[in-house]
């Protein structure tokens, strides 16, 4: 069990034939055995052999598991077949090409089966669902997709679903937590097979509601073939990942994935941009709708106003349902973007069968998320208030630091970066927000992966400083902790940091090599040697 994901499986899998599995996809061939090789013996051999799990990771096989074999970007699957034999895996799924790799090595002839389909990757989440007994019909699902706003909005919709069951599971960028028991994810959403191990494995602990963030590129990529959720949810689309999918066009395709019959009962979108108009418009499911502007009751549901919460920071809002009851809604964190998340938490954690008062009142008194507009240090002593914040993307960048313009008496400072090796089109974009809503900027790395890290600041730098920019100063410093101890030494006890970009992520990756790195810690760690103020 070398992976973090081989923890996240059932302890006590039920055995399924592959006869039974094969028979089950028309989509599904025998490749291997050969037809030469089929006597009564071999055929009843393959035929008996009894599958207990599935992965797409040689890394991941346990005893009794089906390999399944996907072409890659350098290697094929395949490639790792006779590891996950050695593992405990008693056959494969693969495609044509595959199968050709197979039958020309050394378990070519050694009786090993070998399915073979076009697209093992599609059918990858269906099989599995197949072999784990179809875990998430047993489980309420909720998925969340969209730019930004996923990871505060399944913390919310949790938190929310726990006020109905005794027992729940989140999965999703900063953890994949079964109950009480939470590993760090590796990515936002896992591939098919080891989504639902994982749904199996919640439901041998007690889990009764799942609520899961959903990628594009899961979506892109087939990663959630074989769930049908029942409620799907929709943040907003911005620009992001389009080193990936090329394009918006392509990029609205992926999301629009999950509001199909295939993927979920029913949604709720966010109707604020036109994106999200356009998904409502075009979902084949059952959609609700959401419109998160003070004023605007083009949705189902609509916020008539919001303020500022007591506390400073939180917002309360009144939320018009459908029927045109107002209910008073409290999001604990700052800015529009919380409330359209908050918003979007409530009704979602609704329609997946939690009473909507009980859904308020769960969020409201729910904790902050990890990463999302995460108070680190508070204001007071002559230290500011500093805050750290996932916001990597131009609109998220710029709707973060609107959301703490209200609560600073004085200057905004930010500090963030832009990864390596990814759109590089949003650099200067990201630069140009940063400019537009705070008064000192500070461009660091963020994780520059195999790019020169200098080229990346200077795009982000140029930005900043293009015509418009109300900032009254622009610093680049590479080193992410110095521009974290510039920033304290310039603020004042009324200022506000903003740490940008990396929010829960504990590493920075830097010339191919993976650094241990946490905002959070670095400000803790640097307010205990600096005292804020020195250079204002």
């Amino acid at each position: 069990m070398s992976s973090p994901q081989a923890r996240l499986r059932p302890a006590a899998p039920a055995a399924h034939r592959l006869a039974d599995v094969v028979a089950s996809f028309d989509r599904l061939e025998v490749a291997l055995p050969t037809t030469q090789d089929r006597t009564d013996d071999a055929i009843t051999g393959w035929a008996s052999v009894e599958v207990r799990g599935a992965t797409m990771d040689s890394a991941d096989v346990q005893e009794g598991d089906l390999f399944i074999a996907v072409p890659g970007r350098r290697v094929h699957g395949a490639t790792f077949v006779g590891d996950a034999v050695a593992a405990g895996a008693v056959a494969v799924l693969t495609d044509a090409a595959g199968v050709a790799q197979i039958a020309s090595g050394p378990l070519g002839r050694s009786g090993l089966p070998v399915l073979v389909t076009a697209d093992p990757r599609a059918l990858a989440g269906s099989v599995a669902a197949s072999v784990h007994d179809s875990p998430g019909s047993r489980l309420v699902t909720v998925g969340v997709t969209g730019t930004n706003g996923k990871t505060t909005t399944t913390y919310l919709v949790d938190a929310a679903l726990r006020a109905a069951h005794r027992s729940t599971a989140l999965l999703g960028t900063v953890e994949t937590r079964l109950g009480d028991r939470s590993t760090r994810s590796v990515r936002t959403t896992v591939e098919a097979p080891a989504l639902h191990a994982a749904l199996a494995r919640a439901c041998e602990l007690g889990v009764t509601a799942v609520t899961m963030e959903v990628s594009s590129h899961a979506l892109a990529l087939g990663r959630v073939n074989g769930l049908v959720l029942d409620v799907a949810g929709f943040t907003n689309l911005q620009r992001d990942h389009l080193d990936f999918h090329g394009g918006m066009e392509e990029y609205f395709r992926a999301k629009a994935r999950l509001f199909t019959p295939a993927h979920a009962r029913r949604g709720v979108v966010v109707v604020d941009d036109a994106w999200g108009r356009r998904l409502a418009d075009e979902a084949t499911i059952d959609v609700e709708t959401v419109s998160t502007h003070p004023g605007d009751h083009s949705g189902d549901w609509s916020v008539a106003r919001a303020v500022t919460a007591s506390d400073g920071v939180g917002t309360v809002v009144e939320l018009r349902s459908p029927e045109g009851a107002v209910h008073r809604v409290t999001s604990p964190l700052p800015g529009s973007i919380n409330v359209s998340n908050t918003v979007l938490a409530v009704v979602l954690a609704h329609r997946a069968g939690v009473p909507l008062d009980d859904a308020i009142r769960a969020i409201a008194a729910s904790p902050g998320v990890p990463g999302r507009m995460e108070r680190v240090l508070e204001r007071g002593d002559g230290r500011p208030l500093a805050l750290v914040d996932y916001a990597h993307t131009p609109d998220a960048l710029g709707l973060v630091l609107d959301a703490v313009r209200p609560v600073t008496p004085g200057r905004v400072i930010v500090v963030f970066g832009a990864g390596g090796d990814r759109d590089r089109g949003k650099r200067v974009l990201m630069g140009e927000a940063a400019g537009r809503h705070a008064d000192i900027v500070i461009v660091t790395d963020d994780n520059p992966r195999s790019e020169a890290p200098a080229a990346i600041r200077g795009e982000i730098v140029a930005g900043a400083r293009a015509p418009g920019s109300r900032a009254v100063r622009v610093d680049e410093v590479a080193d992410r902790t110095e521009a974290i101890s510039l920033a304290l030494r310039l603020a004042q006890e009324d200022d506000t940091i903003v740490v940008a970009g990396k929010g829960h992520e504990v590493t920075q990756e830097i010339g191919g090599v993976t650094h241990a790195f946490s905002d959070q810690e670095a400000l803790r760690a640097t307010v205990r040697h600096e005292r804020p103020g020195r250079l204002a």
